[in-house]
């Protein structure tokens, strides 16, 4: 693995553990795509470091939980707002 991806990997795995982001708010915040994020953290950061990869699957899986409840929501503001 190139030096550039591990760092990246051990980078986002750091920021979504501390900052609870989704992939989506990750791969904003590093310039990669949603899908390039979700790899690093599901396949890649286990054979950096298992134990972080770990922490940050109970992230993935808190997320993905609650996806349908921010879901229901920003569809409330749309229409709130196109109400208003």
């Amino acid at each position: 693995m190139k030096d550039y991806m591990r760092r990246r990997i051990l980078e986002t795995a750091k920021y979504m553990l501390e900052t609870k982001a989704t992939v989506r708010k990750a791969a904003k915040v590093f310039g990669v795509s949603k899908s390039t994020v979700h790899k690093d953290m599901t396949e890649r950061l286990k054979r950096i470091n298992s134990q972080l990869a770990e922490e940050v699957k109970k992230v993935l899986e808190f997320n993905k939980a609650e996806r349908h409840i921010r879901g229901g929501r920003a569809t409330k503001r749309k229409y709130q707002n196109t109400l208003t």
